[in-house]
């Protein structure tokens, strides 16, 4: 069995309103692992949600690192031990499975001497999560497109304006990404497919040439928002703000129920704070958190 080895994964933000399971953006948020050969499964988390991360039951890293090196031929378990510091909100919307898969699937390919390279690694986990989406931005960083196609990932990553600034809008409760699908019809008009597709066109144009002036529009969606409001009280109470000074454009984070804003600047960033509390003030308690665009995603070394 191979040494240890560190992984850092980027949170992610997938759809950005229209690009349902197309499109995602790495943020500066991380999922950060040291993994090392045991005698037994042993884990230690600190960081957001410490006591999901560090059970050896019901553990998605775990399952997926099991799991691939049993589809690999591996019939007995290789134990690790693993140190999990954990910045990346869970069941928010900000791609926390999408990081914890490809997470596994690292894992597995290093400590199994599978020697798959990185383009692999992103083609398993992809599967495993069911869309590349946020396993891509994760993976490549920046504003990332991408499909898959017979198993394989085709992806293009933009690296955005640098001084752009992410704002998450966090409720209390978090939300289930099969809960959050069920919500959606079964199948759509053609009116709202075009106005999806124009505005996913938009939205790659405008991170491609920094047009900040474009997200107002690009950022909106026919295909999940207006379905999933509901469930995430926060976003119809935050979409008025696109447009307004600082603020280039809002949508849900993912499947939600985080809200997440396009802001222009480090400058900029106390007058939307002070604009969502404003917003927010009689629905209960929210966490904001201000980050950047991660420009390279995952590494382990």
């Amino acid at each position: 069995m191979n040494g240890p080895i560190r992984l850092r994964l980027p949170a992610t933000s997938a759809n950005l309103g229209p690009g349902f399971d197309a499109v995602g953006l790495a943020l500066t948020l991380s999922l950060n692992i040291e993994a090392a050969p045991a005698g037994s499964f042993y884990i230690e988390a600190t960081g957001r949600n410490p006591e999901i991360c560090c059970s050896l039951t019901g553990n998605l890293l775990l399952d997926t690192y099991n799991q691939t090196l049993a589809a690999n031929g591996f019939e007995t378990p290789h134990p690790l031990t693993l140190q999990i510091e954990n910045q990346i909100p869970i069941g928010m919307g900000c791609g926390s499975s999408a990081a914890v898969r490809l997470a596994g699937v690292a894992l597995a390919s290093h400590f199994g001497k599978l020697d798959w390279d990185r383009r692999r690694i992103l083609d398993e986990a992809s599967i495993l999560e069911g869309h590349p989406d946020n396993t891509a931005a994760c993976w490549l960083g920046g504003f990332t497109v991408a499909t898959l196609d017979g198993g394989e990932v085709h992806a293009a990553t933009i690296r955005p304006a640098p001084d752009w600034r992410i704002l998450l809008v966090l409720p209390q409760a978090p939300l289930a990404t099969a809960e959050a699908r069920a919500a959606l019809p079964a199948t759509y008009s053609r009116e709202d497919a075009v106005a999806n597709i124009q505005r996913v066109a938009l939205l790659t144009a405008a991170f491609a040439l920094g047009r900040g002036d474009l997200l107002r529009v690009a950022m909106q969606d026919r295909l999940h928002q207006p379905w999933r409001a509901e469930m995430c009280p926060l976003l119809p109470l935050l979409l008025p703000l696109a447009g307004e000074p600082g603020i280039h454009g809002v949508a849900l984070s993912g499947a939600g129920p985080a809200v997440l804003l396009v802001v222009d600047s480090d400058a900029a960033i106390p007058a939307a704070g002070e604009r969502v509390s404003q917003l927010t003030a009689a629905s209960g308690p929210v966490e904001l958190i201000e980050c950047g665009i991660d420009p390279s995603g995952a590494a382990f070394y």
